[in-house]
Parts: C-alpha cells; structure tokens; sequence
C-alpha cells in the first residue's frame, strides 16, 4: 500500500500569553498610606463631634468635617490605583 507524503507544517506564530499586560506590582507606600487615610478620615471626624468642635483645629470649625472627608476620599482614589 503507498504511504502518501507528509505535509510540512508551517510554523505558526504563538503570541505569549502576557502579552499587552504590563507586569507591574502596586508601590510599596500605596496600601499603607490608603489604609492611613482610610482611618484618619473617620477618626477626624468622630474627634471633631466628640469634643464638641475643640478639636482636631477649633479656628476652622465646621471645615473639619470636610478634611475628614477629603481624607475618607482620598483613600478611595488611592485604592483605584491598587492591582
């Protein structure tokens, strides 16, 4: 019985699997710093409703609220940078 011939087989580019991603680990401050804001922000907060607007900076008054805010935001905006 003939044996028919083998075909050659082209060789096919294989794209690598990591291929458009870009292999990078989050900086070494991110998490501790998120984390920082992340507690700071309601702690300000709670201080400046506890002592009854003393403290954290009684010259600003209500203002305190908004830097515990900006704090708490902060922290969310560095968690959108964490992979």
């Amino acid at each position: 019985m003939p044996v028919s011939k083998k075909r050659e087989k082209k060789q096919v580019y294989k794209v690598p699997r990591n291929a458009g991603k870009v292999s990078t680990e989050n900086p070494a401050w991110l998490l501790p710093t998120a984390m920082t804001l992340l507690v700071l922000g309601p702690a300000w907060i709670i201080v400046y409703y506890i002592s009854k607007g003393q403290y954290p900076i009684p010259g600003i008054a209500h203002w305190n609220i908004g830097i515990g805010f900006v704090f708490l935001m902060s922290s969310m905006v560095l968690f959108t940078r964490w992979k």
